[in-house]
């Protein structure tokens, strides 16, 4: 039986894409270090200090911001393969999978619990950037994508 191809993406909620991030960096910087030049100018050589710290405070964390800005978890489901991508910073690894020996789960819908799926003793754990109620709906859309063909656990808290 073949099913169309389906792909599922699930991308970290960030404000601000990395490029948007170094421009309101690069913005910063100007004012805080043109300010502090006046004041050192002036003969208060400790303001230039201060500013040099805090912007290179602010640059640390904007570059662990910027890191993983991009983070994200993308499902694949092609003709007899199930691809599982996650990027985590600069660190990308990608697992494939069986779906005919498919196996979704959600074993608890709490807040930390993430959307399991296992085939021929390959585990991949996903979901981490969806709500308790998008992993549910993800479960759901995987189960239907996957068919009959797989073997399916029963919802959380129901037996089959």
């Amino acid at each position: 039986m073949d099913r169309a191809p389906a792909e599922w993406l699930m991308k970290r909620n960030c404000s601000m894409t990395p490029r948007q991030a170094l421009l309101v960096y690069a913005l910063l910087c100007a004012a805080t270090l043109g300010i502090a030049l006046v004041f050192t100018w002036r003969g208060a050589w400790m303001v230039l200090a201060f500013a040099l710290l805090e912007t290179g405070a602010v640059g640390a964390a904007l570059l662990h911001y910027c890191r993983h800005a991009l983070d994200h978890e993308r499902i694949r489901l092609e003709r007899g393969c199930l691809l599982v991508e996650q990027a985590d910073g600069a660190r990308l690894s990608t697992v494939q999978l069986d779906p005919s020996h498919a196996r979704v789960s959600l074993p608890d819908a709490g807040m930390r619990t993430l959307v399991v799926i296992e085939a021929r003793g390959v585990r991949v754990e996903i979901g981490r950037y969806l709500t308790p109620s998008a992993r549910l709906e993800l479960v759901h859309a995987l189960r239907a994508a996957l068919g009959g063909a797989s073997l399916l656990y029963a919802a959380p808290g129901r037996s089959r």
